[in-house]
């Protein structure tokens, strides 16, 4: 079965920084894009950051583009996001997603508290 699990949430104050994780199995992780989205308290999900399966490709919302990164580390199906300079918009629940054949996959998800 399909897993992911995000790790790494917590309450920083703006201006810190943060790095998600989220650990996946039941697939072949090193074959497919991965994704960060998050969702605010009455707000849609919202696409944040994705990556290409070997890395080698990124790309960002405007609104964290060059304040985050996405990474992954295919040895240990993990996939990472690097929070910088965090602001209080991006306080949110994040998730992890993954899209193969059969579906589209979510993990729990992480909360993000960005306040003073």
């Amino acid at each position: 079965q399909v897993q992911l699990v995000e790790s790494g949430g917590g309450l920083v104050q703006p201006g810190g920084s943060l790095t998600l994780s989220c650990t996946a199995s039941g697939f072949t992780f090193s074959t497919y894009t991965m994704y960060w989205y998050r969702q605010a308290p009455g707000k849609e999900r919202e696409l944040v950051a994705a990556i290409g399966s070997i890395g080698g490709s990124t790309d960002y919302a405007d609104s964290v583009k060059g304040r985050f990164t996405i990474s992954r580390d295919n040895a240990k199906n993990t996939l990472y996001l690097q929070m910088n300079s965090l602001k209080p918009e991006d306080t949110a629940v994040y998730f992890c997603n993954a899209v193969v054949p059969l579906g589209q996959y979510w993990g729990q998800g992480t909360q993000v508290t960005v306040s003073s």
